[in-house]
């Protein structure tokens, strides 16, 4: 087993038809840029009317249909923020808790000490997030994923990672193993996935991965570190 390959993410999620709300964030092979991508994925009709949208730099989860909206409380949330130097991503409102937390001087690891899994059994979705901290011309990041113990919900173990970029290396996190009943929680670290130079090449080749029937939407930043100038790739299914 080399547990230093770099995998092409396409790879990874083609044919597997949920592996739910995803996060990569990784620097590009000329080492020039910070990549940061979420995507949501949906098998009820609640969780696939939504869009993603973009108002005053941050990235929201919205109804497409607001008449059809069953239950809002884990659907529509911010999932990318910014404050200062540090760049947000989660698959929730633990968004928020990050962004509060980090104006108040705290860091990402113990915000997070304030959340756990999704309450929605028998699923208990993990709640992941990604930071990136930026500075000097390149950049930091960490990830994290807050999961069930057992699948009562009696306790919540945390993880989190920090990585250091290498060109050309990124790390993808994602809710789910594959579809099931209930759908089995990501295990292990976060997957080591190749990151290349041109934002719609990566985007594209993401997005044709992902399972038709179920994916919704999907986001790609890239942050051009000697500069900052941000490059934002926005797909939804509900167009």
């Amino acid at each position: 087993m080399d547990i230093y390959k770099i995998n092409d993410i396409a790879e990874l999620i083609k044919d597997n038809s949920y592996v739910g709300r995803g996060i990569v964030i990784g620097k590009t092979k000329d080492g020039k840029k910070a990549c940061t991508a979420y995507f949501i994925m949906g098998r009820s009709q609640n969780s696939r009317n939504r869009v993603f949208a973009e108002k005053d730099d941050v990235l929201y989860t919205k109804p497409f249909d607001e008449s059809k909206v069953e239950d809002p409380s884990l659907i529509i949330y911010a999932a990318v923020r910014k404050f200062e130097n540090k760049l947000i991503v989660t698959n929730g409102d633990q968004t928020d808790t990050i962004y509060d937390a980090i104006v108040d001087g705290k860091d990402f690891k113990s915000s997070l000490e304030t959340r756990e899994f999704e309450p929605d059994f028998p699923n208990l979705t993990p709640r992941i997030s990604g930071m990136l901290t930026f500075g000097d011309n390149d950049f930091t990041y960490e990830m994290s994923i807050l999961k069930s113990a057992d699948e009562k919900g009696s306790a919540c173990n945390r993880y989190t990672y920090s990585y250091a970029p290498l060109n050309g290396l990124g790390h993808f996190i994602h809710t789910y193993v594959c579809d099931g009943n209930p759908i089995p929680t990501f295990q292990g670290e976060p997957q080591r996935v190749a990151i290349c130079d041109d934002i719609d090449e990566f985007t594209n080749s993401l997005w044709k991965a992902l399972d038709e029937d179920n994916k919704i939407s999907l986001y790609v930043r890239y942050t051009d570190l000697e500069s900052g100038k941000e490059e934002n790739r926005l797909i939804n299914k509900n167009a």
